[in-house]
């Protein structure tokens, strides 16, 4: 696997594909504790900034976890496409209705009632470092590759990984 780090608006972009293209993210608050306070979220969308954004309720434990230390991991991981991305940052919890109206959808209905819900909130990550790891190929090529490498004693490469400096 190559090394490709990258910088600036490609590193967002890259956030941006991974994290969108992979939705459901395990979001790690209390970051200072053990066990680590960890639940599964789904983004909602990474805007131009490079933030990440989720919907949240307003007494949940990672909310308050968010209030008292607003250090943050997100760890994302789709197996089957062997796209992984971890971002470690800074939470805001963000009340302004136009912000909860853009983010919410009909799936949200779920979870709250209607976008005026008065425990609905958005949690808005602003990444301070992330790492990557994406394969070029699908999994069953990359474990092909793999399989071949282990019997040639050449090491194949089957993606990249990288720091993302945002």
């Amino acid at each position: 696997m190559s090394t490709k780090n990258l910088n600036d608006k490609e590193a967002q972009n890259k956030i941006k594909k991974l994290a969108e293209d992979i939705d459901f993210v395990m979001m790690a608050t209390a970051l200072g504790t053990k066990p680590l306070s960890v639940i599964p979220m789904s983004t909602k969308k990474v805007d131009d900034a490079g933030n990440i954004w989720f919907l949240s309720n307003k007494t949940s434990d990672h909310n308050m976890d968010i209030s008292r230390d607003k250090n943050i991991q997100l760890l994302y991981s789709d197996p089957s496409s062997m796209e992984f991305l971890s971002v470690y940052g800074e939470a805001t919890i963000v009340l302004d209705k136009n912000v909860l109206k853009d983010l919410y959808g009909k799936s949200d209905d779920n979870w709250f009632d209607g976008v005026d819900d008065p425990n609905l909130t958005a949690i808005q990550v602003n990444p301070a470092e992330a790492y990557y790891w994406d394969t070029k190929s699908n999994k069953i090529v990359s474990l092909f590759k793999m399989g071949i490498g282990a019997i040639t004693g050449n090491q194949p490469d089957i993606g990249e990984k990288g720091k993302l400096n945002v």
